[in-house]
């Protein structure tokens, strides 16, 4: 499964790359004004340089909700770094742009995803990657975890190559069970990866390892 972190914080996102498992980032604009970035020339030159950090995919979202400002605002975007991901709404419109990017070799990222027609409308569009939010399904107690094993079972039945991406994750264990009913890509925070370090056993079995290894020397 790949890691990608969910921040346009620089200093996360290099935390993230020196641990050496970061495959990609996510942004979208709330992130970006979180960080203080606006203004459309900012705003491009944040993703430019989040490109610098990473290996992998940055995916770079539109404004526009119509098909002509969605393709033109998605070329521009794709024009900054071979490594952006347009990411663009699960709406008719955004669905016809996926399928005009996909055809024009342009890598997209369909978000906005909260069911499996929905999902498996973006596939049949060529969509390099398709984010179902499993966090905010959550919080109207709906099940977002069932939504990918239900979307992995129809992406199998017909081999579409889209990757499915869970977003929305919150916290170190949507990661593990991500993993374990095979979503392609989790992207979440931080403390969310780094969380997957922590084990009780680990500290203390170090603590006593030091411990002894000071008895001797």
């Amino acid at each position: 499964m790949k890691f990608f972190i969910d921040t346009a914080n620089l200093e996360q996102i290099k935390e993230a790359q020196a641990l050496g498992i970061l495959d990609g980032v996510t942004t979208n604009p709330s992130l970006m004004a979180k960080e203080g970035i606006t203004g459309e020339e900012n705003i491009k030159n944040h993703y430019k340089a989040i490109c610098e950090i990473v290996d992998g995919d940055v995916s770079a979202e539109v404004i526009a909700t119509d098909f002509e400002g969605m393709v033109r605002e998605g070329e521009v975007l794709a024009d900054l770094h071979p490594q952006i991901v347009v990411k663009i709404p699960v709406i008719a419109d955004g669905i016809k742009a996926c399928k005009y990017f996909s055809d024009n070799g342009i890598k997209t990222n369909v978000t906005l995803i909260f069911s499996s027609g929905q999902a498996l409308l973006a596939a049949k569009a060529g969509a390099t990657y398709m984010s179902p939010f499993i966090g905010r399904l959550d919080d109207i107690s709906t099940d977002g975890l069932g939504l990918i094993e239900e979307i992995r079972l129809i992406y199998d039945n017909y081999g579409y190559e889209t990757q499915i991406l869970a977003a929305s994750v919150r916290h170190t264990m949507h990661i593990i069970d991500c993993a374990k009913i095979g979503a392609d890509v989790m992207t979440g925070p931080l403390s969310a990866i780094k969380g997957l370090l922590k084990h009780p056993l680990t500290d203390l079995g170090l603590a006593q390892f030091l411990a002894d290894y000071k008895k001797g020397n």
